[in-house]
């Protein structure tokens, strides 16, 4: 069992490294590694104006998918756990768990056929490119918060707010929103994760000026390896702070319903 672990490890790993070997090469054409040491792809690559346009955007976009994510979820994931039917919260369910079964190029393509039309000619606006972001990846914040709310059995602790006088609003924002602050960190570092990654979908809806970063990504592999790595790395490591971040986010969250158990 260890050795297949490893085995796997070293499948996922390997092409990782060589991106980080590969961004440092001076050289590399037809050999196994690279040759050479210099920093010139990274420099290169500070210095490409569409690569730093396309940084700012991504960062623009992630930020607004979170606040957006947000804003939506808490309440939805709430109205989900309230939901006395369990068919209306199956139905809710298949209904939300839709973007994770279809491929995103079918999201896209409808966004393609409803934004170009007359009355609402929004394709290629950042705007549109948010709201795709969003339903990509609501879903997977959806689920950390319904999953943490059964988890923290917060009909108890309503009832006993209530008990006090409390009403529904002093319910929600005193008592559901404070408890649920660490799913929603781990889940909001998920959601920035898998928006800044997120390639198909954008590549189709958004426009020349609002290409994100994975998207203009593509078009360094048809230029330098070292260049390619080195836009690669980027990215990479901006996905690594994100996994990290959730990792040590989910792990608060562990050890505080642990401390209040």
């Amino acid at each position: 069992m260890r050795f297949v672990t490893g085995l796997y490890l070293v499948y996922l790993c390997i092409p990782i490294i060589l991106l980080f070997v590969g961004a440092f090469g001076e050289t590399w054409t037809n050999t196994l590694l690279p040759t050479g040491f210099t920093l010139e792809w990274f420099l290169e690559l500070w210095d490409d104006g569409s690569f730093r346009r396309a940084f700012i955007v991504s960062l623009e976009v992630v930020t607004a998918t979170c606040i957006f994510c947000t804003l939506l979820a808490v309440p939805l994931a709430y109205a989900l756990y309230r939901s006395a039917s369990k068919k209306i919260m199956a139905a809710a369910r298949i209904v939300f768990l839709l973007p994770i079964a279809a491929p995103p190029l079918v999201l896209a393509f409808g966004f393609i056929l409803v934004f170009t039309s007359d009355a609402l000619p929004w394709l290629n606006s950042i705007w549109l490119l948010i709201a795709g972001h969003v339903v990509l990846t609501l879903p997977y914040l959806l689920q950390t918060l319904v999953a943490d709310m059964r988890h923290l059995h917060l009909d108890t602790l309503e009832q006993a707010a209530e008990s006090m006088g409390a009403g529904f609003f002093r319910q929600f924002f005193d008592v559901v929103v404070p408890l649920l602050r660490h799913s929603l960190g781990s889940g909001l570092i998920m959601v920035a994760a898998l928006s800044i990654g997120e390639f198909q979908l954008s590549n189709l809806i958004s426009g020349f000026l609002y290409r994100p970063y994975p998207v203009v990504l593509l078009q360094a592999f048809y230029g330098s390896t070292g260049f390619a790595c080195a836009a690669t790395v980027i990215l990479l490591i901006l996905a690594l702070l994100a996994s990290a971040g959730g990792a040590l986010a989910a792990r608060s969250a562990s050890q505080y319903r642990t401390h209040r158990s």
